[in-house]
Order: C-alpha cells, then sequence, then structure tokens
C-alpha cells in the first residue's frame, strides 16, 4: 500500500473490508481510468422531518427543490478546494453539482492511488469480479472535512433485484394459488377509485436491465389500460439496456407495469445506475434533485443485506450516512420513498447463522414494505399471511431489527430485541406490506412473454402507485409518513393486520413471527387504500 501522507487523514466511515469468499487476481491495471464521485458537506444542518412526519400532510409545508438547494445545497468553497486538488494529482473535473453537493472526478489508478492513499486490486468473486480495497481512503486534512464521502473506487456489485423467480401460471395454479394483475390486487386492498395518479411522477431506481417499449405496449393493451408516459434518465453512464441480464428486466418491468397499471396517469421515470455504492449514492442524489421530472414518489426495488456481523459490514458508514442524507432530503422536499425489504426472510441470504436485515428498506427515512401470500374468494381477500416458501426455497418477505441504523424515536416501544445475541433493539423492517409471494403472483409481460412473479420488489411499486393515487386526490404529496404511521394510522382501519406466519426460512436462527400489531414480518399490515386515504386526509 502507498506510504501515507503525514498530512492526510481518512474520510470517517470509508473504511472497507473484502467480501466474504474473495479471492486476489492481483494488482488493477495502473493505467486503467476510473470515474468517482466526492460529496461534500451540506451547508447547513439538514432538517429533522420527525415532527413534520408526524403531522398530516395537509398541515406541512415542504421545501422545493430549489429551496432545499438554496440552504443545504454544497457551499462554492468547498467545491473549489476539491477543485484544487483534482489539480494538484492530475485528475480531471468531469462535473460539479452544489445542487446535488457532489464533484465527480476521473483519473488513472495510479493517480488516484497516489492522491487517496489507497491500494487497489481485483478480486475474483461468485456475485462477480471486481475492483477493491481495504482500509479507508486519506484526504489531505483541510479537505477531509470537506468532504462526507468517496464513491466509484470500489465496484463490487452492491445491489440485487429484490423479485422472486418467475413461473408458469400452471405452476402456481398446482401449487394452491392464484395469480392476478396488479390492478386486481389494487382492487383487493381497496385502492381509492375514480384515481389515477394524474399530475403525480413516479421515481423507480434501477441497477441493471432494462424495457422493451414493445412489452410495456403489450402489458397495458391486454389490460385494456392506456399506456402510461415512461422515460429513463441514465446515471453514471448506465441506461436502458434490456436483453443483457432476464433477472433484471424483470425487476424493471415488474416495476414499471406494477406501479404503471395501478397509477396509469402518472409519469413514470426510471433512473439507471450501476450496481455498486457508487451507483446507489448518485441515483437518488439525482431522483431527489431532479427539477425536471419532480417525482413525488420513488420506489426501489432492489437493496443488499446489511452486513455479516463477523467480518463487517458490507455497506461502508460514508454510503449509509450519503444515502439516509438523500432519504432525509426526501422527506423534507415531501417525497415518499417506498422500498423492498428483501425476498430471503430473516437472514437475508447471508448464511452466517445470523438475522439481517436490507438495506436501504432499513433506513429510518425509508416506507419499508414486506411481503405476504394473498388469497382471494369473490373479489375480496380470503386469507393473507406471511409469505414464507420454507427451507428449501429460502424465500420468504425479509424483515427483522437493523444493525446499523438506531431504534427511531417513532417505534419506542414497539420493535422487539433482536433474536441474534446481544438482542440489541435497531430500527424494525418493515413498515408495511403487500402481496408478494410468486404463488399467489403477479402476472407481467417481459422479453416477448407473459410470465407470474413474486416478490417484495412489487410491493413497493404497488404501494408507491396508491400513494400517487392519494397524493392526486389530496393535492398535495404525502411526503414522510413513517412516524404518522406509529402514532396513529398503522392501529387503524387503514391497514389489514397479518397475524399468522414467520419468516424464518432456515430453521435454526429463530426469525420472526407474525402477530397482533406491528411486526418484523409485515410492519402494520396491508392497505386498506381508501381507508388510508381518509386517515391521510384528516
Amino acid at each position: 500500500m502507498p506510504a501515507k501522507n503525514k498530512k492526510s487523514n481518512p474520510i470517517a466511515g470509508s473504511e472497507r473490508s473484502l467480501r466474504s469468499g474473495s479471492r486476489l487476481i492481483g494488482p488493477c491495471n495502473p493505467e486503467e481510468r476510473i470515474e468517482i464521485t466526492m460529496r461534500v458537506r451540506s451547508r447547513g444542518i439538514l432538517p429533522r422531518p420527525e415532527k413534520t412526519g408526524a403531522l398530516l400532510p395537509l398541515k406541512r409545508r415542504y421545501l422545493s427543490r430549489e429551496e432545499f438547494a438554496k440552504v443545504y445545497g454544497a457551499a462554492q468553497a468547498d467545491l473549489a478546494k476539491v477543485r484544487a486538488f483534482a489539480a494538484k494529482h492530475g485528475l480531471k473535473v468531469v462535473s460539479v453539482s452544489a445542487f446535488e453537493r457532489n464533484i465527480k472526478l476521473s483519473g488513472t489508478v495510479r493517480a488516484l492511488s497516489a492522491a487517496l492513499d489507497v491500494k487497489l486490486m481485483e478480486y475474483a468473486h461468485e456475485d462477480g469480479n471486481y475492483r477493491g480495497r481495504i482500509g479507508a481512503v486519506h484526504l489531505p486534512a483541510g479537505l477531509v472535512k470537506v468532504v462526507t464521502g468517496l464513491f466509484g473506487l470500489d465496484n463490487r456489485p452492491q445491489a440485487r433485484p429484490h423479485i422472486s423467480r418467475a413461473m408458469e401460471h400452471s405452476e402456481a395454479l398446482a401449487r394452491g394459488g392464484a395469480t392476478f394483475t396488479a390492478p386486481q390486487v389494487a382492487q383487493l386492498y381497496n385502492f381509492p377509485a375514480g384515481l389515477d395518479g394524474t399530475g403525480e411522477c413516479i421515481g423507480l431506481l434501477e441497477f441493471g436491465g432494462g424495457y422493451s417499449a414493445s412489452d410495456l405496449a403489450t402489458y397495458f393493451k391486454n389490460l385494456g389500460i392506456a399506456e402510461p408516459s415512461v422515460t429513463s434518465v441514465p446515471v453514471d453512464g448506465v441506461s436502458n439496456s434490456p436483453g443483457k441480464d432476464p433477472n433484471s428486466d424483470g425487476e424493471v418491468a415488474l416495476d414499471i407495469e406494477v406501479a404503471g397499471s395501478v397509477a396509469p396517469g402518472a409519469k413514470i421515470v426510471v433512473y439507471f445506475a450501476p450496481f455498486t455504492e457508487r451507483g446507489w449514492v448518485d441515483s437518488l442524489t439525482a431522483a431527489m434533485n431532479d427539477s425536471v421530472n419532480k417525482p413525488s414518489v420513488i420506489s426501489i426495488s432492489w437493496g443488499f443485506a446489511e452486513g455479516e456481523p463477523v467480518q463487517g459490514f458490507e455497506w461502508t458508514q460514508q454510503t449509509v450516512l450519503a444515502v439516509n442524507e438523500s432519504l432525509q432530503a426526501a422527506a423534507a422536499m415531501g417525497v415518499t420513498v417506498c422500498v423492498a425489504s428483501g425476498d430471503n426472510g430473516s437472514d437475508d441470504g447471508i448464511n452466517d447463522g445470523h438475522a439481517h436485515v436490507d438495506f436501504p428498506a432499513s433506513s429510518p427515512y425509508a416506507l419499508g414494505c414486506g411481503g405476504t401470500r394473498l388469497t382471494a374468494q369473490n373479489n375480496k381477500v380470503a386469507s393473507e399471511v406471511v409469505w414464507n416458501d420454507g427451507v428449501k426455497s429460502g424465500e420468504a418477505g425479509g424483515g427483522g431489527i437493523s444493525a446499523m441504523n438506531p431504534l427511531p424515536a417513532w417505534q419506542t416501544g414497539i420493535v422487539p430485541p433482536s433474536v441474534n445475541p446481544g438482542h440489541a433493539v435497531g430500527r424494525g423492517v418493515p413498515d408495511v406490506c403487500g402481496n408478494a409471494d410468486p404463488v399467489s403472483g403477479y402476472q407481467i409481460f417481459y422479453a416477448g412473454r407473459l410470465t407470474v412473479v413474486g416478490g417484495t420488489s412489487a410491493v413497493a411499486p404497488l404501494w408507491a402507485g396508491l400513494l400517487a393515487r392519494i397524493n392526486q386526490k389530496l393535492g398535495k404529496p404525502v411526503g414522510y409518513i413513517n412516524p404518522l404511521l406509529y402514532s396513529k394510522l398503522g392501529k387503524s382501519v387503514a391497514f389489514k393486520d397479518i397475524v399468522k406466519g414467520n419468516n424464518d426460512t432456515t430453521g435454526h436462527i429463530g426469525g420472526y413471527s407474525a402477530g397482533k400489531g406491528w411486526d418484523c414480518c409485515t410492519g402494520w399490515g396491508s392497505p386498506n387504500g381508501t381507508s388510508l386515504l381518509t386517515g391521510l386526509g384528516g
């Protein structure tokens, strides 16, 4: 590793460790060019949204994106310091945004390694080879106070689509289920009638794959629904690219088709980004600060397990801070962010004998969306239980206790201790739920064929579509509603309490069980959309 400059200091929270199972290939090509993002501090202390979030939406005042940037954007003096640092070390300034608080730089591995006191190596892993580093990133003492995070040196895959495996309709029937279109699920959940999200914009974050215009046209034509406006926004060089990864394409199609069919009057904007920590930070920043499309609801059907207690967290603390700050900013601007809680039950796919939750669903500023198995009779819900396909499948709705995000004040007295050793109490996930089991899955159209999929991936856009309808009716976005859910709405008729099932797919870590009131499997429950509109409208 390069010798440390005595005048340099580590960026707080930038420490990295290797992903479990990684194998060293060798040094990176010193002439390879890399693009990174430096995130600088806000000019003001970011507003705490908890107090506002406990108010009914019509009693709130949100900041416009322009107002927020004016008060909480980056100072020009701070950006100038980063520019000077880049010039000194032969790095190219790609873009600068005081609005988004970032400056993007590019340089060779050799130049970046010397400037930042890091050693970049290539590693092999079953999830995909990646460029990685060990330890912290360093900056001069005067600059480390300005920069709150640096992203892009490490490009390990850091996003997984929460879409459960596709199956034929006949297979779902053979397993005792019955599949639905998204509008049918909306009807079962009593979404408010006569509304279609007109005037609203739903943002979708995607980390791979793409959509086909012909697939979307066929899907909406088959439903007899006018096709919504769908546009894409590239982030960090990643754009709409269908055909490369069927699983990612299925995720993108699911998100668009679910949100678009339950709120066809809303504009759908898809933000495509790399599936890395930098992709997370830059795509969220782009969506939150999009002053052209101005999404009022954002749906995220991707995530990654919080970490491995024995070997350290996969997410760096600087990324958790950056993501939480972006979601905090969204709350101040009246944007609701719905995030899938994961499809691997209480261990979230980390086979280390411990329970885990998914981030960013575990952010206190996200609306975590869990999963159920739904059956219907005579156009009404006949039964609804926790989605859990058992040990053999390993698939179930994600949920549990965060090890990275502390217990929010609005969850005090509600969240139980973790099942992990030490029994810590942190942010409880999820907040709400909806149909997610592929046995009671969603009919979607992609890659030229009709198929059935499940996953909490479907729940986040379903909730986004519901909130777009409610925003339309209220004439004002509902924004950050978590505190309101826990102080009042969660215990009301706005939710159907799910009391049966658990999310342990291992048979040995314990997991969590559903019960009366809030729980770590289904949150407050599935929505009664019309009652929720009434409750949010006061």
